[in-house]
């Protein structure tokens, strides 16, 4: 992927990069994702037997936040220390201690549009299906014109690939020009994971019961 303002690396210490003014995305390319044997798990899963959910919580308590999302679904252990991890790095960039954590399930054609997330930074990575897809911002009025009518350069994420990224928030309402890849009708299931820090719309704090 080229253009200015994105960056990638198969180091996960270019997320880092995206604290520069010039850059507006950070991709890790995991090329050798270490939960690599999630993914007969999570190819096999029925889609609705895919884990989901949200929830605010500090750093130290996401993987106790984390369980009842998994809890019924089989899950191998790797998925639990992948999110955390990721959460660790997020937070590490971001600042703060609190992370509003989403696992989304994505059937259809949700958020397909070319659109500015409104938040400062966010972090995504996809366990399941097609990647979230991006345009450089030398192409990104023309996506946000022309939306299912654009033909020009598309980036896909690679699965597993972790982005993290300005939103319009962050920018004075520039930000990465994105979109989640339409699939309906296509039979495919999406198993995306989506951090932020919180803000207005997060959840309420999770407590421990």
């Amino acid at each position: 992927m080229t253009g200015a303002g994105i960056v990638e690396d198969a180091n996960p210490a270019v997320l880092g990069r995206v604290s520069d003014p010039a850059v507006g995305l950070a991709l890790w390319r995991r090329d050798r994702f270490p939960g690599a044997a999630l993914d007969p798990w999570l190819d096999a899963l029925p889609a609705g037997r895919l884990p989901r959910g949200r929830f605010l919580a500090r750093l130290g308590d996401v993987d106790t936040a984390l369980a009842p999302l998994l809890d019924g679904t089989g899950a191998p252990l790797g998925l639990a220390a992948d999110i955390v991890d990721l959460s660790r790095r997020f937070l590490d960039v971001a600042g703060g201690e609190w992370v509003d954590l989403r696992l989304e399930v994505v059937e259809g054609d949700a958020c397909w549009k070319f659109h500015r997330d409104h938040v400062r930074l966010r972090l995504i990575t996809t366990y399941r299906g097609p990647g979230t897809q991006v345009v450089a911002p030398i192409d990104a009025a023309r996506a946000l014109a022309e939306q299912r009518r654009y033909r020009g350069p598309l980036y896909e994420m690679p699965r597993h690939a972790v982005a993290l990224f300005k939103g319009s928030g962050e920018t004075c309402g520039e930000g990465v020009v994105h979109r989640s890849p339409p699939i309906a009708g296509t039979g495919q299931a999406r198993l995306v994971l989506c951090l932020n820090l919180p803000s207005a719309a997060s959840p309420k704090a999770w407590v421990s019961t």
